[in-house]
C-alpha cells in the first residue's frame, strides 16, 4: 500500500446557524494545527458568548488519526460532541476545530433533537467550504550560521517545506515541516551543508 503523502482540510473559517423550537446552534469551523490554538479559539468563543448556555466541540488533529476530542459541555452524554466528529471524519478532514454555540430557547430538544441539532450545525459549517489537499509533513529543527542560511532556506523551499518558526541572528534555528514526499533527499542534503544540525523538532 503507498505511503499516504497528502491530507485534507478546510482552507479558511466558516458558520452555520441552525435552529429548533427556539433553541439556536451556532457553528464555527477552523482550520488548526495545535491544540494551544484549539483552546485560544474556545476562550475567544466564550467571551464573545457569555451568555450561551454550551459551547460544544469536536477536533481532529495530525494524519494518524489518533489526536482527537469530542465535548458535550454538559449537554446530554454523546449528543453533541460525536455527531460533530462524526461530521468532520464523514467529510474526510483533519486540522479542523468544530465548536458550536447554543442557547437555549425554552423547549427540550430531547436526545435525538440535540444529536440532529449539533450534527446539521456543523454541516452547514463545513459543507459550504473550500478543501484543501496539503503534505503530510515531518517537523525539524534545523540551527545553522548566518553564511548559509541562503542554502538551507533554498532547499527548504525547494522540498516545499513550509517554515513554522525562524530566528535569523548571527546563530540561525529554523523549525521547519518538511513533506514526506522529499523528506529524505531534503534532509540528506540540508544535513552535508558544514556547520548545520538538523534533528527531529520536539
Amino acid at each position: 500500500m503507498d505511503e499516504q503523502l497528502k491530507y485534507t482540510t478546510i482552507s479558511a473559517p466558516g458558520t452555520g446557524d441552525f435552529r429548533d423550537r427556539g433553541s439556536k446552534f451556532l457553528a464555527y469551523a477552523y482550520p488548526v494545527f495545535t491544540v494551544e490554538e484549539i483552546k485560544e479559539k474556545l476562550q475567544l468563543l466564550k467571551k464573545e458568548h457569555p451568555k450561551a448556555v454550551h459551547h460544544c466541540l469536536a477536533w481532529r488533529l495530525g494524519t494518524d488519526g489518533t489526536k482527537f476530542r469530542a465535548s458535550d459541555d454538559g449537554e446530554p452524554s454523546g449528543s453533541a460532541g460525536r455527531p460533530m466528529l462524526g461530521q468532520i471524519d464523514s467529510l474526510g478532514l483533519t486540522n479542523v476545530l468544530v465548536i458550536v454555540v447554543r442557547y437555549f430557547g425554552g423547549s427540550l430538544l430531547g436526545v435525538p433533537g440535540l444529536i440532529n441539532a449539533y450534527k446539521t450545525a456543523t454541516q452547514l459549517a463545513l459543507e459550504p467550504l473550500e478543501r484543501t489537499e496539503k503534505w503530510i509533513e515531518e517537523r525539524y529543527e534545523i540551527t545553522f550560521d548566518y553564511p548559509v542560511m541562503g542554502e538551507v532556506l533554498y532547499l527548504l523551499k525547494q522540498s516545499e517545506a513550509t517554515v513554522y518558526k525562524q530566528d535569523l541572528q548571527l546563530f540561525c534555528v529554523v523549525v521547519a515541516g518538511v513533506p514526506l514526499k522529499f523528506k529524505d533527499a531534503c534532509v540528506k542534503k540540508i544535513a552535508e551543508i558544514r556547520g548545520v544540525t538538523i534533528k527531529p523538532a520536539e
